[in-house]
Protein backbone atom coordinates (compact mmCIF):
# COMPACT_ATOMS: atom_id res chain seq x y z
CA UNK A 1 0.00 0.00 0.00
CA UNK A 2 1.05 3.58 -0.41
CA UNK A 3 0.97 5.45 2.78
CA UNK A 4 1.44 8.84 3.95
CA UNK A 5 3.32 10.33 6.43
CA UNK A 6 1.85 12.86 8.49
CA UNK A 7 4.77 14.37 10.58
CA UNK A 8 2.30 17.04 12.76
CA UNK A 9 4.03 20.42 13.80
CA UNK A 10 5.07 19.43 17.20
CA UNK A 11 6.95 15.90 15.45
CA UNK A 12 8.13 18.11 12.75
CA UNK A 13 10.12 20.59 14.90
CA UNK A 14 10.28 18.99 18.29
CA UNK A 15 10.26 15.32 18.18
CA UNK A 16 10.75 13.95 14.73
CA UNK A 17 12.28 10.67 15.64
CA UNK A 18 8.47 9.23 16.34
CA UNK A 19 7.76 10.02 12.32
CA UNK A 20 11.15 8.62 11.39
CA UNK A 21 10.56 5.32 13.80
CA UNK A 22 7.16 5.39 12.19
CA UNK A 23 8.14 5.65 8.08
CA UNK A 24 10.49 3.15 8.59
CA UNK A 25 8.48 0.48 10.54
CA UNK A 26 6.23 0.78 7.95
CA UNK A 27 8.80 0.69 5.23
CA UNK A 28 9.89 -2.61 6.92
CA UNK A 29 6.59 -4.19 6.67
CA UNK A 30 6.72 -3.63 3.06
CA UNK A 31 4.20 -0.24 2.35
CA UNK A 32 5.61 2.10 0.11
CA UNK A 33 6.10 5.64 2.22
CA UNK A 34 5.68 8.81 0.79
CA UNK A 35 6.09 12.74 2.38
CA UNK A 36 4.30 15.45 0.72
CA UNK A 37 6.07 18.60 1.64
CA UNK A 38 2.66 20.87 1.35
CA UNK A 39 1.39 19.36 4.49
CA UNK A 40 1.64 21.67 7.47
CA UNK A 41 -0.77 21.71 11.13
CA UNK A 42 -3.74 20.12 11.87
CA UNK A 43 -5.23 23.14 13.48
CA UNK A 44 -5.94 21.67 16.73
CA UNK A 45 -4.75 24.17 18.95
CA UNK A 46 -6.38 26.80 16.81
CA UNK A 47 -9.95 25.13 16.89
CA UNK A 48 -9.69 24.23 20.66
CA UNK A 49 -9.01 27.82 21.69
CA UNK A 50 -11.80 29.37 19.75
CA UNK A 51 -9.95 29.95 16.40
CA UNK A 52 -12.31 27.94 14.52
CA UNK A 53 -12.72 30.26 11.11
CA UNK A 54 -9.07 30.66 11.32
CA UNK A 55 -8.21 27.52 10.86
CA UNK A 56 -9.98 26.86 7.61
CA UNK A 57 -6.84 27.45 5.37
CA UNK A 58 -4.81 24.74 7.75
CA UNK A 59 -7.74 22.04 6.92
CA UNK A 60 -7.71 23.31 3.33
CA UNK A 61 -3.63 22.78 3.26
CA UNK A 62 -4.30 19.58 5.02
CA UNK A 63 -6.92 18.34 2.78
CA UNK A 64 -4.57 19.51 -0.45
CA UNK A 65 -1.50 17.64 0.76
CA UNK A 66 -3.18 13.98 0.74
CA UNK A 67 -5.91 14.70 -2.04
CA UNK A 68 -3.42 12.26 -4.49
CA UNK A 69 -5.83 9.70 -5.20
CA UNK A 70 -2.85 7.46 -5.35
CA UNK A 71 -2.47 7.27 -1.71
CA UNK A 72 -4.06 4.63 0.01
CA UNK A 73 -3.53 5.80 3.83
CA UNK A 74 -2.88 9.11 6.36
CA UNK A 75 -0.85 7.63 9.32
CA UNK A 76 0.93 9.64 11.74
CA UNK A 77 2.22 9.14 14.86
CA UNK A 78 -0.05 11.14 16.67
CA UNK A 79 -3.40 10.43 17.90
CA UNK A 80 -4.16 13.77 18.70
CA UNK A 81 -3.28 15.02 15.42
CA UNK A 82 -5.50 12.29 13.54
CA UNK A 83 -8.49 13.01 16.34
CA UNK A 84 -8.46 16.57 15.13
CA UNK A 85 -8.52 15.74 11.73
CA UNK A 86 -11.53 13.08 11.70
CA UNK A 87 -13.12 14.51 14.57
CA UNK A 88 -12.86 18.26 13.56
CA UNK A 89 -12.13 19.24 9.89
CA UNK A 90 -15.34 18.41 8.00
CA UNK A 91 -16.91 19.99 11.47
CA UNK A 92 -15.05 23.59 10.85
CA UNK A 93 -15.37 23.20 6.67
CA UNK A 94 -19.07 22.98 6.97
CA UNK A 95 -19.51 25.21 9.27
CA UNK A 96 -17.29 28.33 7.77
CA UNK A 97 -15.94 26.77 4.13
CA UNK A 98 -17.22 25.82 1.13
CA UNK A 99 -18.83 22.51 -0.78
CA UNK A 100 -15.24 21.63 -2.47
CA UNK A 101 -13.44 22.14 0.86
CA UNK A 102 -16.08 19.90 2.87
CA UNK A 103 -15.65 17.06 0.19
CA UNK A 104 -11.89 17.37 -0.44
CA UNK A 105 -11.87 17.41 4.26
CA UNK A 106 -13.87 14.24 4.39
CA UNK A 107 -12.19 12.53 1.69
CA UNK A 108 -8.59 13.24 3.65
CA UNK A 109 -10.40 12.68 7.02
CA UNK A 110 -11.71 9.11 6.18
CA UNK A 111 -8.01 7.77 4.90
CA UNK A 112 -6.19 9.25 8.10
CA UNK A 113 -5.39 6.98 10.73
CA UNK A 114 -3.36 6.41 13.69
CA UNK A 115 -0.33 4.26 13.54
CA UNK A 116 -1.73 1.83 15.59
CA UNK A 117 -5.09 2.14 13.63
CA UNK A 118 -3.28 0.80 10.59
CA UNK A 119 -0.91 -1.87 11.64
CA UNK A 120 -3.79 -3.88 13.73
CA UNK A 121 -7.17 -2.67 11.74
CA UNK A 122 -5.30 -2.28 8.25
CA UNK A 123 -2.34 -3.94 7.77
CA UNK A 124 -3.37 -7.13 10.24
CA UNK A 125 -0.54 -7.51 12.11
CA UNK A 126 0.33 -6.79 15.81
CA UNK A 127 3.89 -8.63 15.81
CA UNK A 128 6.00 -6.22 13.91
CA UNK A 129 9.19 -8.09 14.55
CA UNK A 130 10.23 -5.12 17.19
CA UNK A 131 12.64 -5.95 19.96
CA UNK A 132 13.22 -3.52 23.17
CA UNK A 133 14.40 -5.42 26.23
CA UNK A 134 13.10 -2.82 28.99
CA UNK A 135 10.81 -2.46 31.45
CA UNK A 136 8.11 -0.01 30.03
CA UNK A 137 4.74 1.23 30.99
CA UNK A 138 2.12 2.77 28.68
CA UNK A 139 0.16 5.94 28.96
CA UNK A 140 -3.23 6.14 27.11
CA UNK A 141 -3.36 9.75 26.15
CA UNK A 142 -6.97 11.31 26.25
CA UNK A 143 -7.46 11.59 22.23
CA UNK A 144 -6.50 8.30 21.01
CA UNK A 145 -8.68 6.75 23.79
CA UNK A 146 -11.66 9.12 23.59
CA UNK A 147 -11.67 10.22 20.40
CA UNK A 148 -10.14 7.33 18.34
CA UNK A 149 -11.21 4.53 20.68
CA UNK A 150 -8.06 2.82 20.10
CA UNK A 151 -8.61 0.64 23.19
CA UNK A 152 -6.41 -2.46 23.80
CA UNK A 153 -4.42 -1.72 19.66
CA UNK A 154 -1.49 -0.11 21.45
CA UNK A 155 -1.13 -3.09 24.38
CA UNK A 156 -1.71 -5.84 21.55
CA UNK A 157 1.75 -3.92 19.56
CA UNK A 158 3.48 -3.60 22.86
CA UNK A 159 3.20 -7.22 24.30
CA UNK A 160 4.55 -8.36 21.23
CA UNK A 161 7.45 -7.05 21.23
CA UNK A 162 10.25 -9.53 22.30
CA UNK A 163 11.75 -8.83 25.37
CA UNK A 164 10.21 -6.10 26.47
CA UNK A 165 8.64 -6.19 30.35
CA UNK A 166 5.35 -4.49 30.19
CA UNK A 167 3.46 -3.41 33.43
CA UNK A 168 0.00 -1.97 34.22
CA UNK A 169 -0.15 2.05 34.96
CA UNK A 170 -2.84 2.67 37.43
CA UNK A 171 -5.24 4.92 36.78
CA UNK A 172 -4.01 5.23 33.30
CA UNK A 173 -7.18 6.36 32.01
CA UNK A 174 -7.02 10.33 33.82
CA UNK A 175 -5.46 12.98 31.59
CA UNK A 176 -1.18 13.96 31.66
CA UNK A 177 -2.89 17.57 31.98
CA UNK A 178 -1.36 18.74 28.71
CA UNK A 179 -4.11 19.77 26.46
CA UNK A 180 -2.14 22.28 24.47
CA UNK A 181 -3.30 25.46 25.69
CA UNK A 182 -4.93 23.96 27.98
CA UNK A 183 -1.24 23.55 29.83
CA UNK A 184 -0.54 27.28 29.60
CA UNK A 185 -4.06 29.01 30.74
CA UNK A 186 -4.27 26.47 33.81
CA UNK A 187 -0.47 25.84 34.53
CA UNK A 188 -1.12 25.26 38.02
CA UNK A 189 -3.87 22.37 37.22
CA UNK A 190 -1.95 21.03 34.75
CA UNK A 191 1.26 20.53 36.77
CA UNK A 192 -0.86 18.80 39.39
CA UNK A 193 -2.38 16.62 36.99
CA UNK A 194 0.92 15.35 35.44
CA UNK A 195 2.51 15.41 39.28
CA UNK A 196 -0.29 12.55 40.03
CA UNK A 197 0.82 11.07 36.50
CA UNK A 198 4.59 10.74 37.30
CA UNK A 199 3.86 9.46 40.62
CA UNK A 200 1.96 6.36 38.89
CA UNK A 201 4.58 6.52 36.79
CA UNK A 202 7.32 5.81 39.39
CA UNK A 203 5.45 3.45 41.05
CA UNK A 204 5.94 0.81 38.29
CA UNK A 205 9.67 1.16 38.63
CA UNK A 206 9.78 0.84 34.74
CA UNK A 207 12.58 1.90 32.68
CA UNK A 208 10.48 3.69 30.15
CA UNK A 209 6.89 5.11 29.70
CA UNK A 210 5.55 4.95 26.25
CA UNK A 211 2.71 6.19 24.80
CA UNK A 212 1.19 7.39 20.99
CA UNK A 213 1.53 11.25 21.57
CA UNK A 214 4.82 13.55 21.88
CA UNK A 215 3.24 16.65 23.26
CA UNK A 216 1.69 14.07 26.23
CA UNK A 217 5.51 12.47 26.32
CA UNK A 218 6.53 16.14 26.48
CA UNK A 219 4.63 17.06 29.38
CA UNK A 220 5.34 14.06 31.37
CA UNK A 221 8.71 13.66 30.67
CA UNK A 222 9.23 17.25 31.95
CA UNK A 223 7.33 16.01 34.98
CA UNK A 224 9.61 12.71 35.36
CA UNK A 225 12.77 15.05 34.70
CA UNK A 226 12.11 17.61 37.27
CA UNK A 227 11.76 14.93 40.08
CA UNK A 228 15.29 13.12 39.11
CA UNK A 229 13.52 9.76 38.35
CA UNK A 230 15.65 8.79 35.61
CA UNK A 231 12.57 7.41 34.16
CA UNK A 232 12.41 8.42 30.05
CA UNK A 233 9.59 8.42 27.39
CA UNK A 234 9.97 7.30 24.63
CA UNK A 235 7.23 7.18 21.64
CA UNK A 236 5.61 3.68 20.94
CA UNK A 237 6.70 3.79 17.62
CA UNK A 238 10.23 4.08 18.04
CA UNK A 239 9.42 0.57 20.49
CA UNK A 240 8.36 -0.91 17.26
CA UNK A 241 10.62 0.27 15.12
CA UNK A 242 13.62 -0.78 17.49
CA UNK A 243 15.01 -4.32 16.09
CA UNK A 244 17.64 -6.96 17.33
CA UNK A 245 19.65 -6.41 14.43
CA UNK A 246 18.82 -2.35 14.19
CA UNK A 247 18.11 -1.25 17.69
CA UNK A 248 16.40 2.23 17.49
CA UNK A 249 19.11 4.91 18.25
CA UNK A 250 17.32 8.67 18.64
CA UNK A 251 19.13 11.35 16.76
CA UNK A 252 17.81 14.18 18.84
CA UNK A 253 17.57 14.38 23.26
CA UNK A 254 14.13 13.16 22.61
CA UNK A 255 11.58 14.49 25.61
CA UNK A 256 14.81 15.53 27.71
CA UNK A 257 14.46 18.03 30.22
CA UNK A 258 16.86 20.60 28.10
CA UNK A 259 13.74 20.61 25.60
CA UNK A 260 10.85 21.71 28.40
CA UNK A 261 12.92 24.76 29.29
Amino acid sequence: MKIALFSTCIGDALFPDAHKATALLLSRLGHEVVFPEGQTCCGQMHINTGYQEETVPIIRTYADAFADPSIDYVVSASGSCVGAVREQHVRIADRYGDAALVDGAKKAADKTLDLPEFLVDVAGVTNVGAFFPHRVTYHSSCHGRRFLKLGDRPYELLRQVEGIDLVELDNEEECCGFGGTFAIKNAEVSAAMVGDKAHHIKDTKAEYVTGGDSSCLMNIAGSLSRQHTGIRAIHMAEILASTKDNPWTPTTAAYSREKML
